[in-house]
């Protein structure tokens, strides 16, 4: 179990401190939503965490399997719905990896990829497509 505490500071943003290693950071509703848009959102990190868990899962796999990855990126777009209600409505994935990789490394990390938790963990009805750049 992972412990993380949150504070309302007001004008819209909370500071939450990570139980296990006391790392602080803030979050500041958008600018769409009424915010000032100084820091991350609350959907913004949904974006982040899953942009983050794909890149550790590829990092594993990596380190077990002997698959280069130095210099991986991930790029994450997320857009919210136009209708209420407010929620995420996509979150499109581009993953680039600087390597030139054969088709078999190549198809391990998009299966890797598909297992990640934050991925698994998302509403079925938020489209996250996936597109791969290989070096």
């Amino acid at each position: 179990m992972v412990e993380i505490t949150i504070r309302y500071e007001g004008d819209l943003r909370c500071v939450a401190t990570h139980g296990p290693s006391g790392t602080v950071m803030q979050t500041d509703a958008p600018v769409d939503n009424m915010g000032k848009g100084e820091s991350f959102s609350p959907t913004d990190l949904v974006a982040t965490a899953l942009g983050t868990c794909i890149l550790t899962i590829l990092g594993i796999v990596s380190q077990r399997s002997g698959i280069p990855i130095a210099g991986a990126t991930i790029k994450v777009t997320k857009d919210m719905t136009a209708q209420p209600p407010r929620r995420i409505a996509r979150l499109g994935v581009t993953v680039n990896i600087p390597q030139k990789l054969t088709y078999e490394q190549k198809q391990r990390l998009i299966n890797a990829a598909d297992t990640c938790p934050v991925k698994k963990s998302l509403h079925s009805e938020i489209e996250v497509p996936m597109q791969w750049n290989w070096g």
